[in-house]
């Protein structure tokens, strides 16, 4: 039988279930990778799961989100961090050597293997063939115990690219073309797989440019082929032997076909607040800008910045504009302070960050109140940056570069000169910043400073569930709007139960003290619940507070993940009209629970209105466990 890519990935891989999109399956996993915002809790889970060592091929702890040191928090997480990876095998990423996705992909990524990173952009990986997939921490530290990782067989949409893109024209408006045409909710139980003629010039940062912003798509993930493009990529790292091809079989079949002609793309850009609210450039060239940024995990590579020091050779950005420029990682930043592209950004007047997520996270460089800002990152979300009125623009490195120059968005195909960017055919590997594991790790000690709290225990499912209706939300809330990130909120993400006095912060100031006045109730919300970042806190925060169940038209995947693994009630409504009728503040009951779980006929009874609505499930007779009794972690200490 002919296979996609895909299919052949999950196939060498398949532990439980078919290859029939729809149910769940359970799959090996290769590779894991955590940041240090997801990290502090996954290792915490790992520790807690007593097993001695990691079971994976590679996990790697990497420090690139929590960078900015304003107390000691962040570097007690870090010591945290170096000393739990010493501890349980696991590579160390020092602060400083780079973002977890570029690093990954530079030094560890292998086509043909599996990644599970606790970070939604873990995807990244695609672009070298790999088939990496973003989940909570809780997820990703089962990985490192040697349990498989749970999905729903995901559908397998191919994306046709033919024709060659035109001079100024970028990977960075593939990803934004097929968000105009999907929108934030269009890839949810997909895989994006790319094929056609127009592949073959697509270096793998322009195809990890592509796989990365697959996340805004809401796909479980996105996979290139391996093929001449990834062996001289792995060749340039001196890992030409962690080389395979990999394609489709000819006669492959998939559920969708999604056609671009590479020729016909112009420059885009995605206004604020959404990555899918994408138009040409020309609609709003002339915009006055006030902040630039490039960097993130989405456009810090190499090749990236070589283009953008070439636009701004022998110029001097805008009066008016502040750039800032972040490497994604150090092997970037050496190479171009080696071949002198590092001096003429620095002549610009662009401001040098450390290789990190930085701003993208809203961890520094906040724009000015009201201001705009143009950006090479993946998310735009309203208030992400830390400026809560802030217009929030994305687009790709070139654009941003010429629009430092001009103070406001500009078309880059105004710019006459094309100039070829040499890339070197071996980069400057220099791994001292990773810090390998010792063979036995036993005898370390790992350090805990007093801002790393134990982790929350949970009870078992009642039969009944009552409440008040503590917030309702709308469309398309992210992880940001239940969790904020920023410098503030991010050094608390190993202290639950002071970060959970930040829960939906950004949607009402009310909210915790409502919530703890109440002792918890219900969560009410409408299509894409959860969207964004995997940060599982947007979970287990809430389930600290006491939220018992979150009632709405339809899940983000990761965040309904999140939701299963922390023990709250995720439930969609059979009418989606019954939204309407709930109020916050609405009194609800759910009565025989534990009978009315296992045949999925949920009645929710609403005591201030005299209602009732019919709402339901899409979990598998192993999530409905996890549920019972009370979350992933009771579940796994039950089956020992």
């Amino acid at each position: 039988m002919a296979h996609n890519i895909t299919q052949k990935v999950i196939k060498a891989h398949l532990v439980e279930g078919s290859m029939d999109a729809g149910p769940e399956i359970a799959i090996k996993i290769d590779q894991t990778l955590t940041q240090d915002a997801t990290g502090t809790m996954a290792y915490l889970e790992f520790e807690a799961v007593g097993i001695p060592r990691v079971k994976t091929e590679v996990s790697v702890s990497y420090v690139d989100h929590n960078t900015l040191q304003t107390g000691y928090e962040n570097a007690d997480d870090h010591r945290f961090l170096q000393s739990a990876a010493a501890k349980y095998g696991a590579y160390f990423s020092r602060p400083g050597n780079g973002i977890c996705h570029q690093v990954h992909l530079e030094r560890f990524g292998k086509p043909g293997k599996t990644l599970l990173g606790s970070d939604s952009h873990t995807p990244t990986g695609g672009g070298l063939g790999m088939l990496a997939i973003g989940a909570g921490g809780l997820d990703v530290a089962l990985a490192m115990a040697g349990q498989p990782f749970y999905l729903t067989m995901p559908k397998v949409v191919n994306v046709y690219l033919e024709g060659e893109l035109q001079p100024w024209v970028s990977a960075k408006e593939i990803i934004l073309e097929l968000l105009c045409r999907l929108t934030v909710k269009g890839g949810v139980g997909k895989v994006f797989e790319y094929s056609g003629p127009g592949i073959a010039n697509l270096s793998v940062p322009q195809r990890a440019t592509i796989t990365n912003m697959g996340a805004e798509l809401g796909a479980t993930s996105s996979i290139f082929p391996s093929d001449e493009q990834t062996r001289d990529f792995l060749k340039a790292q001196d890992r030409e032997e962690d080389y395979i091809e990999l394609s489709a079989d000819d006669n492959a079949t998939y559920d969708e076909t999604v056609k671009i002609n590479l020729s016909e793309l112009v420059p885009l850009i995605a206004k604020p607040h959404s990555p899918d609210n994408v138009v040409p450039i020309s609609e709003v060239a002339g915009t006055k800008v006030d902040q630039v940024f490039i960097g993130s995990c989405t456009n810090s590579s190499f090749a990236d910045l070589m283009k953008v020091a070439a636009i701004l050779h022998g110029k001097v950005i805008h009066p008016d504009v502040s750039l800032c420029i972040a490497p994604g990682s150090k092997q970037v930043l050496q190479m171009l302070s080696a071949n002198g592209a590092l001096s003429d950004l620095v002549a610009s007047g662009a401001r040098i960050l450390e290789s990190a997520c930085g701003p993208c996270v809203g961890v520094g460089q906040a724009p000015a109140s009201g201001g705009i800002s143009l950006r090479t990152s993946n998310r735009n979300f309203e208030g992400r940056s830390g400026t809560a009125d802030a217009e929030i623009y994305l687009a790709s490195a070139e654009t941003c570069a010429l629009s430092a120059i001009t103070g406001h968005i500009a078309d880059v195909r105004t710019i006459k000169d094309i100039f070829e960017i040499n890339i070197p055919e071996r980069f400057e590997v220099d791994d001292r910043m990773i810090i390998a594991p010792p063979e036995d790790g036993s005898a370390v000690e790992i350090k805990r400073g007093p801002n790393i709290k134990p982790l929350p225990q949970f009870k078992e499912l009642p039969n009944e569930l009552t409440g008040e209706v503590v917030i309702k939300v709308g469309d398309n809330i992210t992880t940001d709007h239940i969790m904020p990130a920023g410098a503030k909120v991010l050094p608390l993400r190993s202290n639950i139960p002071e970060i959970a006095k930040h829960v939906f912060a950004s949607v009402d100031k009310e909210f915790y003290t409502r919530v703890m006045e109440k002792q918890g109730g219900f969560i009410v919300g409408g299509h894409n619940y959860g969207q964004g970042s995997s940060r599982e806190h947007a979970a287990l925060a809430p389930k600290h507070l006491g939220i018992k169940a979150v009632l709405v038209k339809s899940f983000a995947r990761i965040h309904l993940q999140n939701l299963i693994n922390f023990g709250i009630l995720p439930l969609t409504f059979n009418e989606e009209s019954d939204f309407e009728l709930i109020l916050s503040g609405d009194k609800l009951e759910i009565q025989d629970l534990l009978k009315d779980i296992a045949s999925n006929n949920i009645r929710v009874i609403n005591k201030t209105r005299n209602q009732e609505y019919k709402v339901k499930h899409s979990l598998s007779d192993r999530q409905l466990e996890i549920i019972r009794v009370g979350g992933l972690l009771n579940y796994v200490g039950n089956s020992k």
